[in-house]
């Protein structure tokens, strides 16, 4: 136990180490207008490249998102379907799939899925 517990904080020491040395050795970049203004084959940009971001738009796709990687769990539903006993895969599989329209339901009633203009 006590080696494990050894090994385990000379790892993190190394670790906080090595970031530490990243984080003072990488202060290269310098902030002028010409580094951070968008290039456009050596022209001033006719328009403002910082354009207002769509927060419903990140909603949604944090929503879809989610819902991607729950479905994705799925699928080693569908691998064990000869392996396993029938009553439970079900009820697993069904419980699974309700908690995702308790989800999906509450994500409708707060409005989250409207799209705004």
């Amino acid at each position: 136990m006590l080696m494990i517990m050894t090994l385990s904080i000379l790892i993190m020491l190394i670790a906080m180490l090595t970031m530490t040395l990243a984080s003072i050795l990488s202060k290269k970049t310098f902030m002028d207008r010409e580094k951070n203004s968008p290039f456009e084959c050596g022209f001033d940009p006719i328009n403002s490249s910082r354009l207002p971001f769509s927060l419903q738009f990140f909603l949604i796709a944090v929503i879809f998102l989610i819902f991607d990687v729950e479905i994705a769990l799925l699928f080693p539903m569908i691998m064990i379907y000869k392996i396993s006993n029938m009553t439970m895969l079900f009820s697993t599989s069904s419980f699974f799939i309700f908690i995702l329209l308790i989800g999906l339901y509450h994500e409708w009633m707060q409005g989250a899925l409207n799209w705004k203009l």
